[in-house]
């Protein structure tokens, strides 16, 4: 990663749920050093617990809630443990295996979605202001046209600035959508915006609905979330889940937009911050197109 200017370590770390693993990996310390009976090492249980249950909470990490609980009680037993010392050993590996658990199934979702080869160069992107540009800005190429021009794609751009999930369907039903593949970068609006839970679960999942069909692929990028906003992503991972959708990873938009001069305001994209986008954006759906023609 270049050099942040825009976003610290910090927030980056949060905010692209990577604090989870962190959290993770600070609750099994906790967890082996309650296990061993020598000065120091109980502090540092209780420190790296502590710190380990911020991570993650604030990771706004969506587990299944079955994962969490299962998690919680786990983690609680253990916990009990210092009134009763026989068990502390059995208590501490058990938190250990149920927080590694944790992780194996969080990790997949950091991971890139491998796409299927298509038989036409063409793709439609529905998209919100960091797809459309901000307005009265017309001087910047935005990353749909300079992935178009560079790799000789047809492209069809429905994005619009302050598009939601609800306002992207109407758009898009206006359309004819003949791509084989579709990119769905939606939902900042509505995380940032006024929109409920009930509403964001209900208009996603028509917009995914009405996009999905038959020898067509749908990618949508998954939203960066401040903490204890955990909900808006357990209601995208189980919606593209229904419908077959690949999720691009939080840290994938949160990459560009970290880099130096990438963005004008933390969100909306310079002209530097498209082409990145657009450079990104080629390396994840290029495999569709063939590998002869990927460069």
């Amino acid at each position: 990663m270049q050099e942040l200017e825009f976003m610290n370590w910090l927030v980056y770390h949060v905010v692209s749920g990577q604090a989870f693993f962190t959290g993770v990996a600070l609750l099994v310390i906790a967890a082996f050093s309650s296990t061993i009976d020598r000065p120091g090492f109980g502090r540092i249980s209780v420190l790296a617990f502590l710190l380990g249950v911020i991570s993650v909470v604030v990771s706004s990490t969506a587990l299944p809630y079955w994962l969490y609980l299962l998690a919680a009680a786990v983690t609680f037993v253990w916990i009990a443990t210092r009134f009763k010392t026989s068990w502390r050993c059995g208590a501490a590996y058990a938190t250990v295996v149920v927080w590694l658990l944790a992780a194996a199934i969080e990790i997949r979702f950091h991971m890139t979605p491998a796409l299927s080869r298509t038989d036409n160069r063409s793709i439609t992107i529905v998209g919100d202001s960091v797809t459309a540009g901000v307005h009265g800005d017309g001087a910047i190429e935005t990353w749909p046209v300079i992935l178009a021009r560079e790799h000789q794609l047809s492209v069809q751009n429905i994005s619009r600035a302050s598009e939601t999930a609800a306002s992207a369907l109407k758009r898009v039903k206006s359309h004819e959508i003949t791509a084989s593949l579709v990119l769905v970068e939606i939902g900042g609006n509505d995380v940032l915006g006024s929109t409920t839970l009930v509403n964001f679960e209900r208009d996603l999942d028509a917009l995914l609905g009405y996009l999905t069909a038959p020898d067509r692929q749908v990618v949508m990028f998954e939203l960066p979330l401040p903490p204890f906003y955990h909900e808006y992503g357990r209601i995208q991972r189980t919606i593209a889940a229904k419908h077959k959708v690949a999720l691009v990873p939080k840290w994938f938009f949160l990459s560009v937009i970290a880099n130096r001069n990438s963005t004008l305001d933390t969100i909306h994209l310079s002209q530097s911050g498209h082409q990145l986008m657009a450079d990104s954006v080629w390396r994840l759906i290029k495999s569709a197109f063939g590998t002869e023609q990927a460069d």
